[in-house]
């Protein structure tokens, strides 16, 4: 099983293309498919990633947050969401890509 670092965006920023930041929790695919679903974008990203078959532990502090972390058995997104989700991948890493990280630094 994969592990998802950072499942919800981590600081929230990913670079887009042409080099613009970006925030998960603002983009307007994952707002209008947690609008379908009365879920919010980062409860649609922690499903995204369960439906692709990874390990998604979120971070949070915030009780609340946590609650909402969990609140993602409940609903299940359409071939069509997912392919939504992917198609938001540039292809562009602000940290190194796990499998290029070795022990030699």
């Amino acid at each position: 099983m994969s592990q998802a670092w950072s499942p919800i965006g981590g600081i929230t920023f990913y670079p887009g293309r042409g080099g613009d930041r970006r925030s998960t929790l603002t983009d307007p695919v994952l707002g209008a498919i947690g609008q379908a679903h009365d879920k919010s974008p980062a409860q649609v990203m922690l499903r995204w990633h369960l439906q692709q078959g990874r390990s998604a532990i979120p971070k949070s502090v915030t009780p609340a947050r946590i609650v909402a972390n969990l609140d993602v058995f409940d609903f299940a997104l359409t071939d069509a969401e997912l392919a939504a989700i992917d198609a938001l991948d540039t292809g562009v890493r602000g940290r190194p890509d796990p499998e290029t990280v070795t022990l030699a630094g």
